[in-house]
């Protein structure tokens, strides 16, 4: 056994040093677990002169500065030429010219071969039975029954002018634009024109409304990207201080930095209120990274914990998108929580199932039916399809939790009963329970 695998399922007993990471009866159990991925970004089918998906996502990176990768999410990381041969058969020893052509045929073919049933053939490669889609709408192609739909709501938090808040760095100059075009796009649908004179009216007549009309059209829960835009320090809020800045800027102006963060604290709770009325789960964009300019410091976990701790708010259920990596020990603190969850979408497309075995053995050690599974499937081009992220996600999330669960089995922790019941929890049992879906 390898000095990483040991690592991964924590100090055995000798005996157990000679054996294999993994019990081979339990990795087949788990592999054929119908999951519930809780995060993901699927693309709509392609079809012959529709135009390009555009709604995958409210804040598409594309439009920031070039940063760097976490290693295993670089193309050349054997990841991928794995997924590439699981979906479409292209040999992994293939390289250049031919290695790409060979692929982008490939992928070609099964997208004109399945047509609108691609994403869901997507699913079925990676035994994915329903995906949490977070995107602006669900579009064609991304049946309901499949695919449920997660929207998206910081938009709703910037009702003013947000230059100032756009200016502050590189990557929010193009992401700022991006949520008050949302807004707009929000109020249209409402038929509103001009955003009401007070915040009272503003959070009566389009942020309840707007999360009442995507609950109708089938929206499931509602996404927080904040931390790419501001720190995740949504403090109690000074409703009054929230009031007067809504009434001094609504018609013109820009906020400072200061009075837009009393507003956005304040409309936080507001929306996350009405969530919980909705019966509408939160997810929150909890993670390292991604961009130049992102502020790891901004998106740590325990930032989200006055929020938490709002006793107006324990109807609505919060859901740490990514397991805020790499602090998961902040986050397994508020999984104490009676209303927090945390899936590990993300962490299974940059980890090593070795790594992330050892954070799901901690986390189910403590807090089993708060672990959810997600893989945050997102497009990266014809080299790594949403497709390919989903299958690598699922993949490296079955193996973890293989290692994980037959660890805490040969330490005596729990019988395999037990690591069959916590494996059904992690990869579906406690996502359905979230959102109220059949188990």
């Amino acid at each position: 056994m390898r000095s990483g695998a040991v690592l991964g399922l924590g100090l055995l007993a000798p005996r157990a040093m000679a054996q294999a990471p993994i019990d081979s009866a339990l990795a087949r159990y788990i592999a054929g677990i119908r999951a519930i991925d809780n995060h993901a970004h699927p693309m709509r089918p392609i079809a012959n002169g529709a135009p390009p998906d555009t709604d995958y996502d409210a804040l598409p990176l594309d439009g920031i500065p070039p940063f760097d990768m976490p290693s295993r999410l670089k193309p050349d990381d054997p990841i991928w030429r794995a997924a590439q041969n699981a979906l479409y058969h292209v040999p992994t020893e293939a390289t250049g010219p031919e290695y790409h052509t060979a692929l982008k045929t490939a992928v070609a073919t099964m997208q004109r071969t399945q047509g609108q049933h691609f994403p869901e053939w997507a699913l079925d490669q990676a035994n994915i039975d329903v995906m949490m889609a977070n995107r602006i709408v669900l579009g064609m192609g991304l049946a309901p029954s499949r695919f449920r739909w997660i929207s998206f709501v910081d938009a709703l938090m910037l009702p003013l002018d947000v230059k100032g808040e756009a200016a502050r760095t590189p990557d929010t100059r193009s992401l700022y634009p991006r949520e008050a075009r949302l807004l707009q796009r929000y109020m249209r649908e409402l038929n509103i024109r001009a955003l009401p004179a007070t915040l009272d009216e503003y959070v009566r007549t389009v942020v309840a409304p707007t999360l009442a009309r995507q609950r109708a059209i089938g929206a499931v829960g509602i996404k927080f990207e904040a931390a790419y835009l501001r720190p995740l320090d949504f403090d109690d809020p000074d409703v009054a201080g929230a009031q007067r800045v809504y009434a001094r800027y609504v018609r013109g102006g820009v906020p400072t930095h200061a009075e837009y963060k009393t507003l956005e604290d304040f409309l936080f709770r507001a929306i996350a209120r009405e969530a919980g009325r909705q019966k509408l789960a939160i997810q929150i964009h909890v993670l390292e990274t991604f961009g130049g300019f992102y502020s790891t410091r901004g998106s740590a976990p325990h930032l989200l914990e006055h929020a938490f701790n709002d006793s107006t708010l324990r109807g609505t259920k919060f859901i740490i998108v990514h397991g805020g990596w790499p602090l998961v020990g902040e986050t397994q603190e508020l999984l104490s929580k009676p209303n927090v969850y945390a899936d590990i979408s993300m962490m299974d497309d940059i980890l090593s199932p070795t790594v992330l075995a050892g954070v799901l053995r901690q986390w189910l050690g403590e807090w089993p039916d708060k672990v959810l599974f997600g893989t945050d499937a997102f497009d990266g081009g014809v080299e790594q399809g949403w497709e390919q992220v989903a299958w690598v996600g699922s993949s490296t999330a079955r193996r973890a939790l293989a290692i994980a669960l037959t660890g805490m089995m040969r330490d005596g922790e729990i019988s395999r009963d037990r690591a069959e019941g916590l494996a059904r929890m992690v990869l579906r049992e406690n996502a359905a329970s979230v959102y109220g879906l059949q188990k």
